[in-house]
């Protein structure tokens, strides 16, 4: 295999809860993820002349191995002593710096990729088990759909998929840094956590507002008052029809669940006018075929 296509889906967080600062400076996380149909492309060529080679449709992007991708496939090559090279072309559409993994979303591709493509015979597992070296997010990004993400998101188990609905996401023009929202969460008595065992019972369930009503995020009582704009985009979406709002991720991508698809569109049309946020996408939940499904 010379050549292949990927697709490198966007996850949300559906709940995000942080339960208590570890020794080692990360943090206990419990989080209900979900992939969305948002997607980069991602093209891998093999070449004769060895090494890694990144191409990508931003200008602003890193090329070298500061790239996730390019460390994804690095990775596998050193592991296994590939002497043929890779070229990636990389074609973002997933905002970037947004809370979506769009970074850990194409990591996860390419390792899948050049799995593939050399013939390593790695299972997702493996592959998620490898991916936790590179990011938190990219063992999630392998195995995709729905599940509870606990640890620091590299535990991983599978839950029933959500009723399918409109997500409309809207990333306000705010750079919101994941360390400063980190350094400055504090969690004690009064600190609201979201019901994520209860998400969990509504997914089993099959309970589409009683998931939306238990959505939270503790992330947003840093980046709330630091950047008010993301509660404006929340409480629009909110007012405009949608079961539940929220912050995905560390942010500052605002995300609405619609159960009627043309009240999501009136609301980003309002929010495309506003001024409010930069990027207005209308998506929806993706759901992987099989378990053993790769991109």
């Amino acid at each position: 295999m010379h050549e292949i296509k990927l697709k490198a889906h966007a996850k949300i967080n559906l709940g995000l809860d942080v339960l208590r600062k570890r020794e080692d400076g990360y943090h206990d996380l419990r989080m209900v993820m979900q992939t969305v149909r948002l997607h980069d492309r991602i093209l891998l060529k093999k070449t004769r002349a060895a090494g890694i080679r990144v191409k990508t449709n931003l200008g602003f992007l890193p090329a070298d191995e500061s790239n996730l991708a390019y460390r994804a496939a690095a990775l596998l090559m050193e592991e296994f002593g590939i002497g043929d090279g890779v070229f990636i072309t990389l074609e973002k559409h997933i905002p970037v710096a947004a809370g979506l993994a769009g970074g850990s979303a194409d990591a996860a591709a390419v390792l899948v990729g050049v799995n593939r493509m050399f013939s390593l015979g790695l299972s997702m597992q493996q592959l998620m088990d490898r991916g936790v070296r590179i990011g938190a997010d990219v063992p999630y990004c392998v195995m995709r759909g729905t599940a509870l993400a606990e640890g620091i998101g590299e535990k991983l188990t599978r839950l029933e998929k959500p009723v399918d609905c409109t997500v409309l996401l809207a990333k306000p023009p705010v750079h919101v840094s994941t360390k400063f929202v980190y350094s400055n969460l504090k969690l004690n008595e009064q600190t609201v956590h979201p019901d994520i065992d209860g998400q969990i019972l509504a997914l089993q369930e099959g309970d589409f507002a009683s998931l939306a009503a238990k959505m939270g995020n503790v992330l947003e009582t840093v980046t709330v008052p630091a950047y008010p704009v993301i509660a404006q985009i929340r409480d629009m979406m909110l007012e405009g029809g949608a079961a539940g709002a929220m912050m995905s991720g560390s942010g500052p991508t605002v995300f609405g669940l619609f159960e009627k698809e043309d009240e999501a569109k009136m609301v980003s049309e309002r929010l495309a006018g506003s001024g409010l946020a930069k990027l207005v996408c209308l998506t929806g939940f993706y759901h992987p075929r099989t378990s053993g499904e790769q991109p």
